[in-house]
């Protein structure tokens, strides 16, 4: 992908559009912030490193697994063609939806539901963005991704997970990255920390 401009639209997206009441006011600042029902909008900086591992080309064909408010949404849809994105609480669901049509965004499908299974029905997919914390590797998202596709997710316990590139090979192998320690909400369901839930 061209991280240059990447790193410009980056720039130019205002945060504050993706948060409400107190929190738009702090909109500057390099940390997560609350967005309700206990769900987060990463620290920018780590959204940008995050787009530029996954590195969506414009013919790409992207899940993103926890559209909370729809910041990283909105970068991803810049440079990919297609983006389907899932969110488990249905009032961030619609609000990102609004959020991003009123900013002009046609190639963005949204659903509601158990992100950790992914979207089969809409794969495979060249991309898969995961913004929530799995406690493992979640199977059903590996088994969505294209040939010589990508997953960028979190993989970890509670309070510090690794940030993982997961590739997988023309020939269906999957090679792994580990990008450092992040700090993600969980993703709820079968690959949580917990277990099933």
């Amino acid at each position: 992908m061209d991280f240059e401009a990447l790193k410009r639209y980056y720039a130019e997206l205002d945060r504050s559009l993706f948060l409400d009441g107190p929190e738009k006011a702090l909109a500057g600042r390099d940390s997560p912030l609350p967005i309700g029902f206990g769900q987060t909008i990463s620290q920018p900086s780590l959204v940008l490193e995050m787009t530029r591992l996954l590195a969506p080309e414009p013919d790409s064909r992207v899940l993103e697994v926890g559209t909370g408010s729809g910041y990283q949404t909105a970068l991803l849809a810049r440079f990919s063609d297609q983006v389907y994105t899932l969110e488990r609480i249905p009032e961030l669901s619609r609000k990102a939806e609004d959020r991003l049509t009123e900013l002009g965004f046609t190639n963005i499908h949204y659903k509601i539901g158990d992100g950790s299974l992914g979207w089969p029905q809409e794969g495979p997919f060249d991309r898969i963005m995961v913004t929530a914390a799995a406690g493992r590797k979640p199977e059903q998202l590996l088994a969505q991704l294209a040939l010589g596709g990508r997953i960028v997710i979190p993989v970890g316990p509670r309070y510090m997970q690794d940030l993982l590139v997961l590739s997988k090979d023309d020939k269906g192998r999957i090679m792994e990255r580990k990008l450092g320690a992040v700090r993600f909400v969980e993703m709820v369901g079968p690959y949580g920390w917990g277990g099933e839930k």
